[in-house]
């Protein structure tokens, strides 16, 4: 690494320890270029998927329902998050040993602010570092908005999901803000640890952007675990009380309240630019505050690039992975890759069971101009798929969308057992054009989830029949 007083200079610099940065740091440290990696928090080495994301999150669901009903609820949640942050902790030092300890990558923790479209000054300690670099990835992620709502913001009850993961004492009455896959999540978790859980919701409907009958299904399995959903709600004032907070909501044109121990705020991310000093670097910004980019993730400068969160749509780790290959071909490849490559990108919603989906809906599949053919089938009635009762979880649907002419599958919701793993093979098949019939008649191992498939596409009915759900049902066989 050249160094010149206080002044490193390399080839490039990576603003975020994030998923696609870390990954392209790697990659370009081993090929010999002079990389800086700059973090602004020590608490964040990896980015938010170990550390406050998807790692802690998904353990919380695995110990949650671990718990029986035997296991005193406060002792077996304070044992929980304890265990989870040891983990946390194991993944972030893992971070920082693979990147600390590469030769030509220096790793640097402070604020980076861009001084010039090629040099950022980072405060640290009381110190100040100036790093100038050819190429710069902005990989700095999202962070959890708090409604502007009277007296949410002030109160000392209010968490983000990132507060509430980190407390040791489970809240024993639970006000969750937002009715998207945040809130529904976390309702889901925190009720199987023992909390009484509400959740408010703006909308008609809980998962908006989910497939209709996913999202009804989804309600039924949720509110049968004790979960009470508000919809059609409007938060409107919060007041701290000595013992709690009163969340005051209106709904239907009257007015109500309800006291809880804890509030989460789960509206939404927003992507993390405060402080970055953009204007300095000539990088412009979209109306939702996000990087703005093309489709090779380049910025309004060519020779900086944004992946991750921190340039809008949808926040998932495993495309900020693939943001890391798209750049990477920019950077030592052909320059060809691009996000528009991307078909069929698979997403989860960690609830019990899992809810996950790939492609379109059956709504924006007619909307599209698609004449489609449906097959559906309830968990409990796919005599084929015996492990949703090995597991004892019988509870969810399967949906295929798919093209009347084509046999193309346009989409698919699995709300089951293993639907995290399920819908992955889904997307496989939609992604290299396997046709429904096909994924039907495929041979799979058993007693599997995936064999499901085999049942549930074989209950198709004509795009020009109206879709009534089969009656009845039957015992798992073999």
């Amino acid at each position: 690494m050249d160094t010149t007083n206080d002044t490193l200079h390399a080839d490039l610099l990576v603003i975020g320890f994030g998923k696609g940065g870390k990954a392209v740091a790697r990659t370009m440290g081993g090929r010999g270029k002079r990389v800086v990696l700059v973090e602004r928090s020590e608490r964040m080495y990896g980015g938010t998927c170990p550390n406050v994301g998807c790692v802690p999150t998904k353990a919380l669901v695995h110990h949650a329902g671990k718990r029986r009903g035997s296991d005193p609820p406060q002792e077996w949640y304070e044992r929980s998050v304890e265990e989870v942050q040891a983990l946390t902790a194991l993944f972030r030092r893992g971070n920082y040993e693979a990147m600390n300890d590469a030769e030509t990558v220096t790793l640097v923790t402070g604020q980076a602010t861009f001084v010039d479209p090629h040099t950022v000054a980072v405060e640290a300690g009381g110190e100040r570092l100036t790093i100038s670099a050819e190429t710069i990835l902005i990989n700095t992620g999202a962070e959890t908005i708090i409604p502007d709502t009277p007296g949410m913001r002030e109160s000392k009850r209010t968490l983000t999901s990132t507060g509430l993961i980190e407390t040791t004492i489970l809240p024993e009455r639970l006000a969750i803000v937002g009715g998207g896959y945040i809130g529904i999540e976390f309702a889901s978790i925190y009720r199987r640890f023992g909390s009484r859980v509400t959740v408010f919701e703006t909308s008609s409907r809980i998962l908006g952007r989910e497939d209709d009958e996913a999202a009804a299904v989804a309600e039924g399995i949720l509110t049968d675990d004790g979960i009470e959903i508000v919809k059609g709600a409007h938060v409107t004032e919060v007041r701290d009380g000595e013992t709690g907070a009163t969340v005051v909501y209106e709904k239907d044109g009257r007015r109500h309240t309800l006291e809880a121990d804890t509030i989460l705020a789960a509206t939404g991310r927003a992507p993390v630019t405060r402080g970055l000093g953009l204007e300095a670097a000539g990088v412009r910004t979209t109306e939702r505050g996000a990087v703005e980019v093309d489709e090779y993730l380049r910025t309004s400068r060519p020779h900086i690039y944004a992946l991750g969160d921190v340039r809008g749509g949808p926040q998932h780790t495993y495309l900020s992975l693939d943001d890391s290959r798209v750049v990477l071909d920019q950077l030592v490849g052909e320059g060809r890759r691009s996000v528009s490559d991307r078909v069929a990108v698979p997403r989860t919603l960690f609830m019990t069971p899992p809810l996950a989906a790939v492609g379109l809906t059956e709504k924006e599949a007619r909307a599209a101009g698609h004449r489609v053919r449906i097959a559906s089938k309830p968990v409990a009635e796919i005599v084929a798929m015996p492990r949703a009762y090995i597991v004892e979880e019988i509870r969810g649907f399967m949906k295929f969308v798919i093209d009347a002419e084509t046999d193309e599958i346009l989409g698919a919701v699995l709300l089951s057992v293993d639907a995290q793993e399920l819908v992955n093979t889904v997307a496989l098949a939609m992604r290299h054009g396997v046709k429904a019939a096909e994924l039907r008649d495929a041979v799979y191992n058993h007693p599997t989830s995936t064999e499901a498939f085999n049942e549930v596409l074989a209950t198709i009915v004509r795009a020009d029949e109206p879709f009534e759900r089969p009656s009845g049902g039957g015992s798992p066989a073999c």
